[in-house]
């Protein structure tokens, strides 16, 4: 079951990816939004699916829930590795995190 896709500035879809070389391991993105993020045995931070599966490829994104797009924000802006990234889908402008404008 795929979640609906949150929306910004004029309807937009958002994805979000977590760049591991810079994750910290302090788990603060699990804990805000445990849908979307989980540690793994590495000790390192992932994104999952809508189907819960745990994405261990670089790079790897998922869509932001609707109802977490907060929580998802929050994770971005308080992640003391600054390596969680959300971005527009349609043109991968990064509207949170460390290279948001």
């Amino acid at each position: 079951m795929q979640h609906e896709a949150p929306t910004v500035d004029g309807g937009e879809a958002l994805e979000v990816w977590i760049d591991q070389d810079l994750c910290t391991g302090d788990g603060i993105c699990a804990q805000y939004a445990p849908e979307v993020f989980e540690l793994d045995i590495d000790g390192l931070a992932y994104v999952k699916s809508a189907d819960d599966e745990l994405l261990q490829e670089v790079g790897a994104t998922t869509r932001v829930p609707l109802p977490l797009l907060r929580d998802v924000a929050d994770s971005a802006k308080e992640c003391p590795g600054d390596c969680i990234h959300v971005r527009r889908v349609s043109d991968q402008v990064e509207v949170y995190g460390p290279d948001a404008p």
